[in-house]
């Protein structure tokens, strides 16, 4: 995370979450988020695909130029990336993790603008995630932004952050079962075109 809201709204939903998974919606006071408060952003979302805006700052709306609220999240990005995206997005609902992406819109007759978008799990009732808090930050705001509603966004870069470290499955399973390969904690992390392997050094390795 780079820009200053992506930071101070991730260190107040790890704060207010404590040893959970998630907090809940209500737990958010957004007199607590002062400044940053006009580019977050609250979805509905039962699951990833049908995922929409219930609440949306000024800045995110003066930004792409429209109204948000009870639109589809997955308008605001290309359809090439909608399956991807709403796939992390799952894991996010999950696992507990936090999704940071970073975007850019081509509006034409302009030079492009980028942004960084974060997601974090809410619990709204009962025990599932059915709520994500996010916010969207432009990178370098050009002085045009917010003059015409920008094209859906092409999604650059996307990364999982784990704030206890790892996967909150992974976490329940070591927490209830023996570990069964003591050896996963040397390998090594290798990855090759966005996808992320272990590998043991060992076997054949040594011939």
């Amino acid at each position: 995370m780079q820009q200053h809201t992506s930071q101070v709204l991730y260190a107040y939903w790890n704060e207010v979450r404590g040893e959970r998974l998630a907090p809940r919606r209500f737990d958010i006071e957004p007199a607590q988020l002062g400044a940053v408060l006009s580019e977050t952003f609250i979805l509905e979302c039962d699951d990833a695909k049908s995922a929409s805006f219930r609440l949306a700052g000024t800045k995110v709306c003066d930004s792409f130029a429209r109204e948000f609220r009870g639109t589809p999240f997955m308008e605001l990005f290309l359809a090439e990336d909608r399956d991807r995206l709403a796939q992390s997005i799952e894991v996010v609902r999950g696992q507990g993790a936090v999704l940071v992406m970073e975007a850019e819109a081509r509006a034409p007759g302009h030079a492009s603008v980028r942004f960084e978008i974060v997601l974090m799990p809410l619990v709204h009732t009962g025990t599932s995630i059915s709520r994500l808090l996010g916010s969207v930050t432009a990178i370098d705001p050009p002085i045009w932004l917010g003059t015409e509603t920008l094209p859906p966004l092409d999604v650059l870069r996307m990364q999982m952050v784990w704030p206890d470290g790892r996967p909150q499955a992974v976490v329940d399973t070591l927490r209830h079962q023996p570990v069964l390969i003591p050896e996963l904690a040397n390998a090594r992390l290798v990855r090759i075109n966005r996808r992320s392997f272990r590998v043991l050094d060992g076997g054949l390795a040594n011939d």
